[in-house]
């Protein structure tokens, strides 16, 4: 069985890295439900229903073949005009990026357009969205663990550049790790 963080090409023939690439969607835009990679095993596991009366704005998965600084592969927010189920492989391009310190690490997240949608294709930077999308995506990471206690600092959306380089940044490390064996879920 292939394991999703490992096995998939992070790297897309329509587009160069880091700036489109492949993602794997976890939770579909709508959901209440928290769902996340089992990194042992390479499956979905169900971490948690949100308690607070929030619902994911955009897909949410992450980038294959990344380790991000809070040693998970990076997180992607994946906007397009239909929900994608969750597993479900997209070629995506960044456009921006967002990151919130989350129990006082940094916590990046990865704002892009799924490259086959017909009306978000379209959208090439994150000045190209209504202010309005933004403004409740940002709501949502700072509401979304509010009734478990949990408070996240969210800054605003930074522009494609400052995605690119924490991408490239995630995927060096990874590589790294990997060369070192020092990755979950890695066959030995």
């Amino acid at each position: 069985m292939a394991h999703p963080w490992h096995d998939v090409t992070p790297s897309v023939e329509c587009g160069e890295l880091p700036s489109c690439f492949r993602a794997i969607v976890e939770i579909p835009k709508g959901s209440s439900n928290k769902y996340e990679l089992d990194k042992p095993t390479g499956l979905l596991k169900l971490d948690r229903v949100l308690s607070s009366a929030v619902y994911y704005p955009a897909n949410y998965g992450f980038i294959p073949q990344t380790l991000a600084e809070d040693d998970d592969p990076l997180d992607v927010l994946v906007y397009s005009t239909e929900e994608v189920p969750p597993m479900c492989l997209c070629e995506a391009r960044a456009v921006g990026m967002m990151t919130m310190i989350d129990q006082g690490q940094p916590d990046h997240k990865i704002v892009s357009v799924l490259i086959g949608d017909p009306i978000y294709s379209e959208f090439e930077k994150a000045s190209d969205f209504p202010t309005h999308i933004f403004k409740m995506l940002k709501r949502f990471f700072e509401d979304y663990k509010m009734l478990e206690g949990k408070g996240v600092e969210v800054d605003q959306v930074l522009p494609a550049e400052a995605a690119q380089a924490i991408i490239e940044d995630s995927l060096a490390r990874y590589s790294q790790a990997r060369r070192k064996g020092n990755i979950i879920g890695l066959g030995g």
